[in-house]
């Protein structure tokens, strides 16, 4: 059922895009640098895009369950990132030497593949820096292509250690954690590519103007999940409730409500996201909607309506008082992005969360800099800083009230 989402964004790629013009398309992605942003609705071609993405999550899938991996909630919440971030990062050729680092560390430690393979495919949000390793300078092709194979195996190998530490830092209150710790990484990298006189700079390439379609072809698939949700389990919407009273940090809807409850929380999430999305003026294309995917696949494993609207309004307020504009592009994608901190709105409640919405727009937006786009999951990174500032801040207000209220001083 998972493998359908793939299949339905490929069949309409030949809808489109003229046939003709997919390979070629395809094409192109693979050999265009890839760092943020790269909208590959401009680069290759809607069609391409689509054809891109879903085959990736097709065989993200195929080697999830060649693994014997038991289907869960991060299944889901992979499946859709991989297939989001396909859309403006992640292609058909740059995926595959951070997932063989994680391979050969999995065998270093001698565990099941399984193990780690969600944070292997986390983990090739960094592929723009393969891309852009292939690409550099004049030096030979396979000098090129040596230094781009170790550099993906090296960023695989040490990812998954990285990750569980980084963990303990932000409490599970950010939900990208590998993005916070792919920000650690590709900072080190380019850092170090700097230094050998390897400059990397951000980018723009974004596609406006056809909300209307993309909306369509968004709205029908999310509102399938919600007919599909409601139609199959009696109890979906009675179960959808408790999803709504949970805080969303470490928990997996699948295993502990159902599928049905899990596909109508995703659905309303999308239909949620992209509604926000247009009412503020901003496009809906490559990047976007693998923004609006990020926040659907999350609806498994931590986000619903109720911690995810608090955020996304603090981001909104931001606008009003900062000097960008909600439908720039960068701040569009901390408007959906900034959702990493919905256990924050969970747990500690509204004001908690606009004010970290309100937070991470502004780190989302220049924290960037300091890698030059080269992790796709620039917003993790940011979303990991804000929770490590502001969760000990809160937590120490209300471990103050509660001494306050047992006669006790700090």
């Amino acid at each position: 059922m998972l493998a359908l989402v793939p299949m339905y964004f490929i069949v309409a790629a030949f809808f489109l895009q003229p046939v003709d013009e997919i390979l070629p398309g395809v094409i192109t992605l693979v050999r265009e640098p890839d760092f943020l942003i790269t909208d590959y609705f401009v680069v290759g071609g809607v069609g391409a895009a689509f054809i891109n993405a879903g085959v990736l999550t097709l065989v993200s899938l195929a080697i999830t369950y060649a693994l014997g991996v038991e289907f869960n909630g991060h299944t889901i919440t992979s499946a859709f990132l991989m297939f989001g971030f396909s859309l403006f990062g992640k292609n058909l050729m740059n995926i595959w030497t951070i997932l063989f680092g994680v391979f050969l560390y999995a065998k270093y430690h001698k565990t099941p593949l399984g193990r780690y393979i969600y944070v292997a495919f986390y983990g090739t949000s960094l592929s723009p820096i393969i891309t852009q390793v292939m690409q550099m300078g004049d030096l030979p092709f396979p000098v090129r292509l040596a230094l781009c194979v170790f550099t993906g195996i090296t960023i695989g190998f040490v990812l998954p250690p990285l990750s569980t530490h980084s963990h303990f830092a932000h409490k599970g209150y950010s939900l990208y954690n590998v993005g916070f710790a792919g920000g650690i990484i590709a900072t080190v990298v380019v850092s170090l590519l700097r230094s050998f006189g390897l400059s990397t700079e951000s980018r723009l390439i974004w596609s406006t103007g056809n909300n209307a379609r993309y909306f369509l072809l968004l709205a029908v698939l999310f509102g399938g999940m919600i007919f599909y949700g409601l139609a199959t389990d009696t109890e979906g919407l009675k179960d959808y409730g408790s999803i709504l009273r949970t805080p969303g940090r470490g928990v997996d809807f699948y295993m502990e409500q159902g599928g049905a409850p899990t596909l109508i929380n995703m659905g309303i999430n999308g239909i949620t996201a992209m509604t926000i999305l247009v009412i503020m003026g901003g496009d809906l294309n490559g990047p976007t909607i693998g923004g609006i995917f990020t926040i659907v696949g999350f609806s498994a494993t931590g986000k619903h309506f109720r911690n995810i609207v608090p955020v996304m309004g603090g981001v909104w307020l931001a606008s009003l008082a900062k000097t960008w504009s909600i439908a720039d592009p960068s701040s569009t994608l901390a408007l959906l992005f900034s959702t990493t901190l919905a256990p924050i709105a969970g747990e500690f409640g509204v004001i908690a969360g606009i004010l970290a919405g309100f937070l991470h727009s502004s780190v989302a937006v220049y924290v960037g800099v300091v890698y030059g786009g080269m992790n796709l999951y620039n917003n993790g990174f940011a979303g990991g800083i804000v929770a490590m500032f502001l969760v000990p801040v809160i937590q120490s207000v209300l471990d103050r009230r509660a001494r306050a209220r047992g006669g006790l001083s700090l």
